[in-house]
């Protein structure tokens, strides 16, 4: 049996997001170790807080202090932490519910093992030693035997509020190709692109996929297309991504290879950004070594009539 391939891939990018009156206001108070929820038009009080009330959808106002002290509501063993994570070593998540709060805050608890955790414990917060204004402020829980803490009165007005976040969002998983998939790398291997045609709409499509997407049948037929095709749209890249040594603006388009019914996108190169245009007759350029073509450039031939690229689109 052939080796199965298989490729560790990662999706990572920065979310970020402006922040309404309360939510600001909650993040502002972690970064002075204060605890803020919101009341309800109910009477009940969110942590965290939350800028519309969940069961009429009012718009909230009426900000509330709540303890650092709190009870473990429920919580399950974390005995492998993964980067970024809050602890480095084994812990508890824990949904903590704070004292004078009537929901609960999820937050890593810090124990020795799962048998000193259990649901009803006592904990408090425990603070990272600098704070930014950020829900990570609140460095982790640990347990606490303690009376409850009284928080002092607040109307959520901080001097230099956070008026914006930033959160980092990454998927990491283990990428495995399938037949058609598989096939298609082979051939880049030796410097080819090949498709797989459906049986019944003849349609030919690249990257293959296993089947039609249109008949929803297995496709299995091998055809080489390009390697020269044609660039039906393309937009210019003026933001620089991170770990990509490209300098901006750059072009990436789709382009239809000759022989095929459906684009692939690839980058732009020998010719200037505002020089790019639809119907552009483009081919591959390899580097050493490479599992794919580098980029695509203008093989110097006229521009392709619209209405042979048009259902491309």
């Amino acid at each position: 049996m052939p080796d199965v391939r298989k490729a560790p891939l990662v999706v990572e990018f920065p979310f970020t997001r402006s922040l309404g009156p309360v939510q600001r206001a909650f993040l502002t108070g972690l970064r002075e170790r204060v605890v803020l929820g919101v009341r309800t038009t109910a009477g009940r009080v969110l942590v965290p807080p939350a800028e519309y009330d969940p069961d009429t959808a009012e718009e909230l106002h009426d900000l509330v202090p709540v303890a650092a002290t709190g009870t473990v509501t429920t919580w399950a063993w974390n005995h492998a932490p993964r980067p970024g994570q809050p602890l480095t070593g084994p812990f508890a998540w824990a949904l903590v519910r704070l004292d004078g709060a009537d929901t609960a805050l999820l937050g890593a608890l810090d124990a020795p093992g799962p048998d000193a955790v259990r649901t009803g414990m006592r904990v408090r917060v425990r603070w990272a030693a600098e704070r930014t204004g950020a829900v990570t402020d609140i460095a982790c829980f640990e347990p606490y035997d303690g009376p409850p803490e009284q928080p002092a009165p607040h109307r959520g007005g901080f001097a230099n509020p956070v008026t914006g976040i930033v959160a980092p969002a990454r998927l990491d998983y283990t990428y495995t190709p399938g037949r058609a998939q598989s096939d298609h790398l082979d051939a880049l291997a030796e410097r080819k692109v090949v498709g797989e045609r459906c049986p019944r709409c003849h349609k030919v499509y690249v990257p293959p996929r296993g089947a039609c997407p249109t008949c929803g049948i297995a496709t299995t037929e091998h055809v080489e297309v390009g390697p020269r095709g044609t660039v039906t749209t393309f937009c210019v890249v003026n933001i620089k991504a991170r770990n990509l040594d490209i300098d901006v603006p750059y072009v990436y388009a789709h382009i239809a290879l000759d022989g095929a019914d459906l684009a692939l996108h690839a980058r732009i190169g020998g010719i200037p950004y505002d020089r790019v245009r639809m119907g552009l007759r483009v081919e591959p350029v390899w580097t050493e070594g490479a599992l794919h073509p580098d980029h695509y450039r203008p093989t110097g031939e006229p521009d392709a009539d619209y209405d042979t690229y048009k259902e491309l689109l």
